[in-house]
Order: C-alpha cells, then sequence, then structure tokens
C-alpha cells in the first residue's frame, strides 16, 4: 500500500509540476527570442542637454533601455580625438550610429561603410559630402539637414537691434569646424552691410578661450557671436560668463545658450531636431526604408533674466521688435 501511494503520489506532483516546467522554458524561449538593438551616437561636444530627449523619443517609440536596446554614447570636443571614438563605436557592432554634428558625421563616415548612420546638427551635409544630394543622400548615411550658418546675417541683425550704437563684433571660430570658414565670410558680409565690423577670433581648443575672452573690454568689443560649434557649446558657461562679467551682448545660433544666460538665439529647435532623429533611429531598426535629409525650422528665443543673465527687461524698445517676428 505504501509503494502505491507514493507511486501515486510522484505522478500527481509529476503531472502538477508539469505545467510550471512548460511555463519556464516558454519564458526562456521569449527571452532568447527577443532581439536586443544596439545604437551608438558619436558627439562632438558633451551631449548631456540633449540626449535625455533622444532617449525619451526612443522610448516613446517602444523600446526599453537595458532589455531591447543598448545605447553606448561618445563624445569628445577635441575633434581629432573623434576618429578613435568612431572606431570604437564600431567595434561596438551596432544597428545604427548616431552623429551630432558634421565633424562627428564625419569621423563616423569614415569608420565604417556599411552600418546606417543618422546625422543631426549638421547644415552642409552636402557640401561636406555626406550625402549625394539632399534628395536622394544615398549609400548608409541620411539624417537631418539644418540652417545655422546661413542665419548668421540675421543673427548680426539681431545685434543691431538691441544695440543700435555697436560696430564691433567679436566672432569665435574653429578653424577645425569644417563649416566656420563660410560663417566668418556671411559675418564680415552681413556686417559689413549693417555698418559694423565683424572681427574673427580663432579658437582651435578650449585652452584658447581665455585669452580671446580676456580681450573683448580691451579690444572695445560691442557685442560677441559665437558660431555654432561642438566645442563652445561644451564650455559655453565660461564664455557666458565672460560675455557677463564685461557686460557684452552675446547672441548665438541656440536656445540653449539663452537658457544659460546669453541674450538671444536665433536659429533651429535642436531639442525636436533630436527627438525626430529618434524617428529615424526607430524607422532604420525596424528596416522601413531611410527618408531625405530634413531641414529643421528656426526660431527666435530672447532672455528675460537682467540679475545674472543677459536678458533685456520684456518691455525693452529695442528687443521687441525682434522677438515679433518669429515663435519659440
Amino acid at each position: 500500500m505504501m509503494v502505491r501511494r507514493t507511486f501515486l503520489s510522484a505522478v500527481i506532483g509529476g503531472l502538477l509540476a508539469a505545467p510550471l516546467v512548460v511555463e519556464a522554458l516558454v519564458a526562456q524561449a521569449q527571452q532568447q527570442t527577443v532581439r536586443i538593438y544596439r545604437a551608438g551616437l558619436l558627439a562632438s561636444f558633451d551631449p548631456e542637454a540633449y540626449v535625455g530627449d533622444f532617449r525619451e523619443a526612443l522610448r516613446d517609440a517602444g523600446y526599453v533601455e537595458g532589455q531591447d536596446l543598448r545605447l553606448e554614447v561618445r563624445w569628445s570636443d577635441r575633434y581629432e580625438r573623434l576618429p578613435g571614438l568612431a572606431a570604437e563605436l564600431v567595434t561596438f557592432r551596432p544597428d545604427v550610429l548616431v552623429a551630432w554634428t558634421p565633424p562627428a558625421a564625419l569621423a563616423a563616415r569614415n569608420a565604417t561603410r556599411t552600418i546606417p548612420i543618422v546625422f543631426s546638427f549638421v547644415n552642409e551635409a552636402f557640401a561636406l559630402n555626406l550625402v549625394a544630394s539632399l534628395a536622394r543622400p544615398g549609400g548608409h548615411i541620411t539624417g537631418l539637414s539644418n540652417i545655422v550658418i546661413e542665419l548668421t546675417p540675421k543673427v548680426l541683425e539681431l545685434v543691431k537691434k538691441v544695440r543700435p550704437t555697436a560696430s564691433r563684433v567679436q566672432v569665435l571660430w574653429n578653424p577645425v569646424n569644417p563649416g566656420h570658414p563660410l560663417g566668418v565670410q556671411l559675418s564680415h558680409d552681413a556686417a559689413e552691410a549693417l555698418h559694423m565690423s565683424a572681427l574673427p577670433a580663432e579658437v582651435r581648443g578650449p585652452d584658447d578661450l581665455d585669452t580671446v575672452l580676456g580681450g573683448l573690454v580691451r579690444k572695445q568689443m560691442d557685442a560677441l557671436l559665437p558660431l555654432p560649434d561642438g566645442m563652445f557649446t561644451t564650455h559655453r558657461a565660461r564664455i557666458i560668463r565672460a560675455a557677463i562679467n564685461t557686460r557684452i551682448p552675446l547672441v548665438h545660433f541656440e536656445r540653449l545658450w539663452v537658457v544659460d544666460g546669453a541674450l538671444i538665439s536665433y536659429g533651429a529647435n535642436l531639442r525636436d531636431m533630436v527627438r525626430r532623429t529618434a524617428v529615424q533611429v526607430d524607422k532604420i531598426l525596424k528596416g522601413e526604408a531611410r527618408r531625405s535629409p530634413r531641414r529643421a525650422t528656426d526660431e527666435l528665443r530672447v532672455g528675460h533674466q537682467p540679475q545674472d543673465r543677459q536678458g533685456p527687461w520684456p518691455d525693452d524698445p529695442a528687443v521687441a521688435p525682434a522677438a515679433g517676428g518669429s515663435g519659440d
């Protein structure tokens, strides 16, 4: 009798345990079949201010970082380091590479001819030979193209509205940035048309900033315009602080600078651009056709914090006309 009861208990126990075993095997199989996508992000500036928007947009698309998505981020504001960082990301074997700014996009392009690349913060994709054309980029590179350098005349026009007596504008430029020679030329021509002088100051690296910024008062500058550059963005706090301390208006192309204390920005909505970059990444991961590079819209941003920032009072008559033409 004891043997029979033991046998029945074993059979019943086995039957009860069988569903649990099956469920465990099914769960294990499901885990094994979940694909983990890999994405690499390369930037020529500290991407902290924008990478949160990028991750949020990917979450909105259904990805869960750490489960079905791995994102590797590399950045340096010293452009000579970007090729090595791009090569490092390629060894990660990503499904897609994201490159922010022209130097990062060029480094990514030179690192691989097969991995899809989505660029952003790039205004001259065709001129830089990143794409065959804006209508049909071809190859393995696509992205978002935004007008930045071409807005230099508009930004200088805002300088004249804010400070009608301005005659000398210090233009910070980085000779390593492929788009800056055009910016220097545009600033010269636009300033001349406005009866001002745009004086370029070469900044090859962070070590040059103190020397250039220290001479703003001595050179009797009426305004400061850093051309869009990853190294300038990373060290914007130093540049903004120098402008505030010398009471020299600082104008830029990026809203982030006004948030941190500059006077006015006029340019593309870069946070929106980052989110749209994530949409393109999603399409590539899903195997959908890549679209042609798109241009981003522009916005005007005026600061209104006069104590520790450069923002004028909201009713400043010099700023009101400039603020009326475009929205935030």
